[in-house]
């Protein structure tokens, strides 16, 4: 593993040896005093591991293509932010909008994460180990999203096809988004989820949220709800 020191070389230093694809490069880095600074292993677009020893800021592990990039610590703003592939591990929480707009991949996030978590995520699994905040999964359009603990006010607002797990207690539902059953093959894909965050919980716990598919296409009736 090739250490690499960002309070010496810098976020542009560290990800530009990250990006390099052109030299023999190490399969594995680990990034020292990250000091909560921005945008650290963005746009990694080959298969590397990346372990972070510390806290990261905003748009960590943004745009991701198959890296695994581990966090020990908390992340910032936007965490994960557009990835399609790989995996991204958070140790502790993660503020706002942790996986928006994802494609693909596996986000976990072993504390909390708070508002707006999968925010318009297109395809990404998001495992959260405790609670989410407000309007988490709004405009969820696919994948899936597991909430150990509880979820804010407004989840799932105006969703399309995600699926969001839960486990604990839900302040809200949004507009369009409903407790649906919980079905034989959403327990398997919940139970593989689970095992591959490595978190402990019984998936017989959480109830099924998903789209009524009333907002589909426009309808009068509907008009306050949109």
């Amino acid at each position: 593993m090739d250490m690499l020191d960002l309070k010496e070389l810098g976020v542009r230093g560290v990800n530009s040896v990250l990006h390099d694809l052109s030299k023999s490069r190490a399969k594995s880095y680990q990034i020292n005093n990250p000091m909560g600074q921005h945008s650290i292993a963005c746009g990694l677009d080959a298969t590397m591991q990346v372990k972070i020893e510390g806290h990261v800021g905003f748009y960590c592990g943004g745009m991701n293509q198959h890296a695994e990039i581990k966090v020990n610590g908390h992340a910032g703003v936007g965490l994960a932010e557009n990835m399609m592939s790989g995996r991204i591990h958070v140790s502790g929480n993660a503020s706002e909008s942790a996986g928006a707009t994802a494609h693909g991949g596996l986000l976990v996030i072993e504390g909390d994460a708070s508002s707006r978590c999968g925010i318009s995520m297109k395809g990404v699994d998001i495992v959260v180990g405790g609670s989410v905040g407000h309007m988490s999964a709004f405009m969820a359009q696919s994948g899936c999203l597991v909430i150990c603990g509880d979820a804010g006010d407004a989840l799932g607002d105006s969703i399309y096809e995600a699926i969001i797990f839960v486990r604990g207690k839900v302040a809200s539902l949004g507009a369009d988004c409903i407790e649906k059953e919980m079905r034989p093959e959403h327990q398997t894909k919940l139970k593989e989820l689970l095992e591959a965050s490595s978190l402990q919980a019984d998936s017989t716990e959480f109830r099924r949220y998903g789209s009524a598919r009333t907002l589909y296409n426009f309808d009068v009736d509907n008009a306050d709800a949109y």
